[in-house]
C-alpha cells in the first residue's frame, strides 16, 4: 500500500486524483508548474470535500482529515519520499518521458511512476528509464472523485509487482481497477469508438436526423445519452482528437475512421456545450421528442420465425391480449419475423428492408431495429422497404402503439441504429479480448463504469445471441462493402462453437 503520493498537474484530472488519494488515506503532494495552481486546486478540493460532508456522503471528520492530507509542493525535489507518483500533464510523449526521467533521479528505487494518459503507449513512456518495470498506466475517468473506473495499464516491461501494487491502491481508494495491456485507446477509448462512429454513418447515409438517432439510442438502445448529446457534452474537438489518435495508432484501420461531418463542425468552431452550439444549441439543448405515427390496433399476429431476441416482445404482445399464432420455425440467423395485417415485420439482421424483400421474395417488409430489451423498451425504430405500402407500415406501427411503445420511422438503412451500434461495440470488445488487451469481464466492467453503458458489450451480445450479432456484421459488410464491419475472429469462433463470451 502506498503512503505518500505525488501528483503532477493541478488541472481537473490532477486535482481529482489528488482528492481520491487523500480520501484513500494517503499523504498527497500536488505540484504544478503554474504558480499558485496547486494551492488553488487544494482549496477547491477542500470545498468539494465539505460539500460531500454536507450531503452526508462522507463524515465531517473524514472531510477535514482528507483536506489536511493534501499540500502543495514547491518543486519536484519535494517528491523524494513519494512511493507513488501520478502524472496528469499534457498528452505529449516527450513531456511525460522527460518528467519521469527527472523523477527517477529524485525518488527511491521502489517508487512507482503512474501516468494518467488516455492514449499514449506506456511502453513508449518508459523507454530510456533505468527502471521501466516501475512505470504503469493509471487511467482515471473524469471526474476522478466520482467515476469508479481505473484502467491499470501494463507496458511491455511493467512488472507484475507494480501492477499488483497499483491495483491494490485503486481498491483501497474505493475505485474499481480493470487490468489491461498497453495498446491504442486501452479498453474504453477503443471499444467506445463505434458508439459515435455508427451514429455518424447513419446520419451521413440519410438514415435519420440527429435528434432521432439520439432518441432511439436512449429509449430503444438503453444508453443514458445519445451519441450526439454525448459528443456535445465531451466536446467535438476532444472526441475527434481521441478518434484520430486511435485511428492513426491502428494504421488508419477503417474500423476507427473519423467522420467528415465531425471534422467540418470542429473546423467551424461548433464544439458542443462549451461553444454554445454543436449538434444542438445551448442552453436550449436536446429538443422534445416528436410524437409517434398512429396505426390500427391488431387483434392477431403470426409469429413466423422465432428468436431469443424477439421472444420478450411476443410475451408482451400476449400480455396485451393480442392473439399470437406461432409457426415455431426458428430463424437460423437468430432474427425473427412477425406478420401483422399486411406487414411482414423482420427483426433486422443487418439487411435493409428492400434487400430482404428482393432476396427472399417477401412483400410489405418492415424492418424492426434491435432494442436492448423488448420486454421493457419504450421505443422502437421501424423502416419500410421501397415497395412497402403506407398501409402496411401503419399496420406495423399500430402493433407497437397497442403495446404502449413509441415508434420512430427511419429510412431503409442496413443495420438501422441500435443493431449496428450494439454489434460493432461487441465486435470491438471481442477483438480487444482476442488481442489480449483485457479479458471479457474486464471489457464489460470498463464499458459499464467508464462510459456508463447499461451493460457490457459482450454481455449484451451473449444475451441477444452471438449468431444474430455476427449476422448483422456479415450483412453490413456485404451490403455496404466496408472492411469496417469485418467480424472478429473470436466472435466467429464463439458462433461456430456455440459458446459465449462470459461463460459456456
Amino acid at each position: 500500500m502506498f503512503t505518500t503520493v505525488g501528483v503532477i498537474g493541478a488541472g481537473t484530472m490532477g486535482a481529482g486524483i489528488a482528492q481520491v488519494a487523500a480520501q484513500g488515506g494517503c499523504t498527497v503532494k500536488l505540484f504544478d508548474a503554474r504558480e499558485g495552481a496547486s494551492l488553488a486546486a487544494i482549496l477547491r478540493n477542500t470545498e468539494a470535500l465539505k460539500a460531500l460532508a454536507a450531503k452526508g456522503k462522507i463524515s465531517p471528520e473524514d472531510a477535514t482529515n482528507a483536506a489536511a492530507r493534501m499540500r502543495p509542493s514547491p518543486d519536484l525535489e519535494d517528491f523524494h519520499d513519494c512511493d507513488l507518483v501520478v502524472e496528469a500533464i499534457i498528452e505529449d510523449l516527450d513531456a511525460k518521458r522527460q518528467l519521469f526521467r527527472s523523477l527517477e533521479s529524485i525518488c527511491g528505487d521502489e517508487t512507482v511512476f503512474a501516468t494518467n494518459t488516455s492514449s499514449i503507449s506506456i511502453t513508449a513512456i518508459a523507454n530510456g528509464m533505468k527502471r521501466p518495470d516501475n512505470v504503469v498506466g493509471m487511467h482515471f475517468f473524469n471526474p476522478a472523485p466520482i467515476l469508479p473506473l481505473v484502467e491499470v495499464v501494463a507496458g511491455q516491461l511493467t512488472s507484475a509487482e507494480t501492477m499488483d501494487r497499483v491495483e491494490a491502491a485503486s481498491l483501497a481508494w474505493k475505485k474499481t481497477p480493470v487490468r489491461c495491456k498497453s495498446s491504442p485507446g486501452f479498453i474504453v477509448n477503443r471499444v467506445a469508438r463505434p458508439f459515435y462512429g455508427e451514429a455518424f454513418r447513419v446520419l451521413e447515409s440519410g438514415g435519420a436526423d440527429v435528434a432521432t438517432i439520439d432518441l432511439v439510442l436512449r429509449e430503444a438502445g438503453g444508453f443514458k445519452m445519445g451519441a450526439f448529446e454525448l459528443l456535445d457534452l465531451i466536446g467535438l474537438d476532444v472526441n475527434l482528437m481521441v478518434t484520430k489518435s486511435v485511428w492513426n495508432a491502428y494504421y488508419q484501420d477503417s474500423r476507427f475512421r473519423p467522420s467528415v461531418t465531425q471534422e467540418e463542425m470542429v473546423a467551424g468552431g461548433l464544439l458542443g456545450r462549451k461553444s454554445g452550439r454543436g449538434f444542438y444549441s445551448y442552453p436550449a439543448g436536446v429538443p422534445v421528442a416528436p410524437g409517434s405515427p398512429f396505426g390500427p390496433s391488431p387483434t392477431l399476429i403470426q409469429y413466423l420465425s422465432e428468436s431469443e431476441a424477439l421472444d420478450p416482445l411476443v410475451e408482451r404482445i400476449k400480455a396485451a391480449g393480442i392473439k399470437v399464432q406461432s409457426r415455431k420455425e426458428e430463424d437460423p440467423l437468430g432474427a425473427g419475423r412477425i406478420r401483422v395485417g399486411n406487414a411482414t415485420v423482420c427483426l433486422t439482421d443487418g439487411c435493409s428492408a428492400t434487400q430482404l424483400a428482393f432476396e427472399e421474395e417477401l412483400t410489405n417488409v418492415v424492418t424492426l431495429d434491435l432494442a436492448r430489451d423488448f420486454g421493457t423498451t419504450k421505443r422502437v425504430a421501424l423502416a419500410r422497404g421501397e415497395e412497402t405500402t403506407t398501409a402496411a407500415l401503419a399496420d406495423a406501427v399500430g402493433l407497437f402503439r397497442a403495446l404502449g411503445i413509441e415508434v420512430s420511422v427511419i429510412d431503409d438503412v442496413p443495420g438501422m441504429i441500435v443493431a449496428r451500434t450494439l454489434a460493432m461495440l461487441a465486435n470491438e470488445g471481442a477483438d480487444a479480448v482476442l488481442q489480449g488487451v483485457a479479458d471479457a469481464a474486464g471489457v464489460d466492467t470498463a464499458m459499464r463504469l467508464g462510459v456508463n453503458h447499461p451493460e457490457g458489450p459482450l454481455e449484451t451480445a451473449d444475451r441477444l445471441g452471438l449468431t444474430l450479432i455476427n449476422a448483422i456484421l456479415v450483412n453490413l459488410q456485404s451490403h455496404i462493402g466496408d472492411d469496417r464491419y469485418r467480424q472478429s475472429l473470436l466472435l466467429q469462433r464463439k458462433v461456430w462453437a456455440g459458446g459465449s463470451f462470459r461463460g459456456e
